[in-house]
């Protein structure tokens, strides 16, 4: 061929001899890193449940279906019948299988059946890192992102919607019903029964039945085909979603623990995340940072009860902004005195145990002595009492928290905090390419944060792996 003519394939050329997939992929291509670290896993230690041959469906291996998915997660190809796709057509994912090309059908039942078993190899993920050395258990950064579901805002049942119908559905049936006796009082013979009167019935039981649902589960709201789902805020707008956690140790931002929960809020999360870790490394790291969503005084006084040092930033409270520099939060506790201080350098003097309806304990209650001649007291309080500050057992991991977090030290890890934990919610979403869920139900999500943050952490370790030439323990 000269120099002048151009390069085309030609497709009759056929080869001496036949080609080598393990040529066509390189020695640092992360597939080869994917087979090491399924390969490196004992599968029924993590729980997989051992396939048996059954007529018509090929017997595809555990590894091999494990080795897919977490290619496909890596690649960005999460629906089963695109990883059939890829399995026929990625020359990576071809030498992975070695040329096997499973259906979409297998590749959802290894999902479905291996929920629990996929979860574990997130964690047989972190304590591979840990013994890699990528793991400084030093500082760890705890927080939460909402991420949209499969179920859509449009279809979701709404109490007030529903009851509105009920009300229509009632008043039609009663409508149809009259009409009924009379026409049997003016005519004779047997009256049937109108088919639209039996559909009108069978409406007002389905929505009985969603309006029962929704009591149990104490909701406004419910999907009928996701009704674990919950509505909140994300990026911006309302809608069905699932709140997903994360905890990522500050060295090389390995998630160190993952799981997905229905809540609303993150005001709950602190101590089961804190017990994630744990269970996935042995012990929690010597400092843990979270944001303003996690300082509740219930999370915040069980975590010192545990023994987890734990740093949060200042909590929202209720009539905060309304009070703003009167905030209860802004009220500091005398304990040599017994004495609440206020903003203005007031002292509020211990006055009674006062007992809230449906509280556990009582708490101490602390009133303002010079309410009446105090010159911001309408910014304060408008009660005639004066302003009162009620002091529940767990106000002192609040104040603790309060000095903890006013230290050099203290403002420092805050700052961390964003650079350890955003970038890994940013990197899932942006790079990753994942901003919605792909399957249904509270489990399944749970299962497929799992593989996005085994992923995560694998690309993780491809990285240093490359650099350090990774040796499997």
């Amino acid at each position: 061929m000269g120099m002048s003519e151009e390069i085309r394939a030609n497709y009759e050329q056929i080869d001496l001899l036949p080609p080598s997939l393990e040529d066509w992929v390189p020695a640092d291509h992360p597939a080869r890193f994917i087979r090491a670290f399924v390969d490196a896993l004992d599968l029924v230690a993590l729980g997989f449940r051992e396939r048996k041959s059954e007529e018509g469906r090929p017997p595809y291996a555990n590894d091999l279906l494990l080795k897919v998915w977490l290619y496909g997660y890596l690649a960005r190809i999460r629906a089963t019948r695109e990883l059939e796709r890829a399995c026929r057509e990625h020359l990576s994912l071809l030498w992975l299988t070695g040329r096997h090309t499973p259906d979409h059908n297998t590749l959802w039942r290894f999902f479905r059946e291996n929920r629990r078993a996929l979860r574990e190899v997130f964690r047989a993920g972190v304590r591979v890192a840990a013994e890699q050395g990528l793991i400084g258990m030093v500082c760890h950064a705890v927080d939460g992102t909402k991420i949209r579901a499969v179920a859509s805002g449009r279809t979701m049942e709404k109490r007030k919607d529903l009851e509105k119908a009920l009300a229509q559905v009632e008043k039609s049936i009663a409508e149809m019903e009259a009409a009924m006796e009379k026409a049997e009082r003016e005519e004779a013979g047997e009256y049937r029964l109108p088919e639209r009167l039996q559909k009108a019935e069978e409406l007002r039981q389905a929505i009985r039945e969603s309006l029962g649902k929704m009591q149990e589960i104490d909701r406004d709201r419910r999907h009928p085909h996701e009704p674990e789902v919950r509505v909140m805020k994300c990026e911006g707008r309302k809608d069905p979603a699932y709140n997903a956690q994360a905890v990522a140790d500050a060295q090389a931002e390995i998630i160190v623990a993952a799981t997905a929960v229905n809540a609303e809020t993150d005001h709950e999360q602190l101590v089961p995340m804190l017990e994630e870790v744990r269970a996935n490394l042995g012990r929690v790291a010597e400092e843990t940072v979270g944001d303003g969503q996690y300082a509740t005084v219930q999370q915040l006084t069980e975590a010192e009860a545990r023994g987890y040092e734990v740093l949060t930033a200042p909590g929202s409270e209720r009539g905060a902004e309304q009070r703003g520099e009167f905030a209860a939060a802004n009220f500091s506790y005398d304990a040599e005195h017994d004495e609440v201080i206020c903003p203005r350098g007031e002292r509020l003097k211990f006055r009674g145990m006062r007992k809230k309806r449906g509280a556990r304990a009582a708490v101490r209650a602390y009133y303002c002595p010079v309410y009446r001649s105090c010159p911001v007291r309408e910014l304060c309080s408008r009660s005639q009492e004066g302003r009162r500050i009620e002091l529940s057992p767990q106000r002192a991991a609040r104040e603790r928290q309060r000095a903890k977090r006013d230290t050099p030290r203290g403002r420092a890890l805050l700052r961390q905090r964003k650079a350890i934990i955003e970038p890994v919610f940013a990197t899932i979403k942006q790079a990753m390419g994942f901003r919605r869920w792909t399957v249904r139900g509270l489990e399944n999500v749970r299962t497929q944060w799992a593989l996005l943050c085994t992923v995560f952490n694998l690309k993780k370790m491809y990285q240093h792996g490359v650099r350090n030439r990774l040796v499997w323990a």
